[in-house]
């Protein structure tokens, strides 16, 4: 495989996965369709490297270097030209991945790897939109990429032990942890932690204590870094009831199913991070963590 990466969408997971492979020394060409978040994911990665910086983690000289590995492209097929590896990180939605899929196979180079970073998503149906399914794997980056270890990758139905292989040393060059799971709803991952998430919104709902108090419990008798609730912000609402979903119609399995607050949430576009507000509410420049007046009212 060449040293040529295609990175398809510059959201939050496509410009860390760009940063990570530049900072690993590839090429990397980061695709997006809208030119202005392609310039807000540039102005990302070079705030990442900076944090990373002040760590001590990366030089100055290493994100010069790794800047100049990564050209962004609004044009699908310029971007792609014969990248060895194709990465798509677009939105968590099964029609967009098929069709990106479907196009990603009629002009990409017919040795090339194609790999979803989907996080719920079957890879053997994602591959089935395909001409060559040997050569579709799920590549599951953990947010935020250039700090989490983890890539949880993904064996389809008929992916190639030979691709298997490739991926997994690739990932060991971008110095993470590879992990290879087969493809059944929610992989590993979200499928462990997605019940969990949903188990903590549920014990909001039914009242059994405040949101400070779920996170709490969990962070400080449980050893996790966040609390659920605060997780599920960060990850996005949206994303966690449709990756819920993904888990209660593949399963067929009531005990998956989005609880009803968090339902009502995506429907009222209470989203997290993302839009300032979830469980808690998100200021620019403020480094507390503020429970949201809903729930907060809800307390009293």
């Amino acid at each position: 495989m060449n040293q040529t990466i295609a990175v398809i969408g510059a959201g939050t997971m496509g410009n860390g996965i760009a940063h990570v492979f530049a900072q690993a020394g590839f090429q990397v060409s980061l695709i997006d369709l809208n030119h202005d978040q392609l310039t807000k994911a540039l102005a990302q990665i070079q705030k990442n490297f900076d944090r990373q910086i002040s760590k001590g983690t990366a030089t100055e000289e290493q994100k010069k270097h790794s800047l100049s590995n990564i050209s962004i492209h609004t044009n699908l097929i310029s971007g792609i030209g014969n990248a060895g590896l194709i990465i798509e990180a677009a939105t968590e939605n099964t029609d967009t991945k098929l069709e990106i899929f479907k196009k990603l196979d009629a002009i990409a180079a017919t040795d090339a790897i194609l790999a979803s970073n989907t996080s719920s998503i079957s890879i053997t149906k994602i591959a089935a939109a395909t001409s060559r399914p040997q050569q579709v794997i799920g590549m599951h980056f953990m947010n935020p990429v250039p700090v989490m270890k983890l890539v949880e990758i993904i064996n389809g139905y008929a992916t190639s032990a030979e691709v298997t292989k490739t991926i997994t040393e690739l990932t060991l060059q971008l110095n993470k942890v590879p992990c290879v799971v087969n493809d059944y709803p929610g992989f590993i991952a979200n499928r462990i932690l997605m019940p969990m998430i949903n188990e903590a919104i549920y014990s909001l709902y039914e009242g059994v204590a405040g949101v400070e108090e779920i996170d709490t419990v969990m962070k400080l008798g449980m050893a996790h870094p966040m609390g659920p609730l605060q997780l599920a912000d960060f990850i996005g609402l949206d994303v966690c009831h449709s990756i819920l979903k993904v888990l209660q119609d593949g399963f067929g399995n009531p005990k998956y199913a989005p609880c009803p607050l968090l339902v009502n949430m995506v429907t009222a576009g209470k989203l997290g991070v993302k839009n300032g507000e979830g469980f808690y509410s998100y200021s620019s420049g403020s480094k507390e963590l503020v429970v949201s007046d809903r729930f907060r009212k809800a307390a009293k």
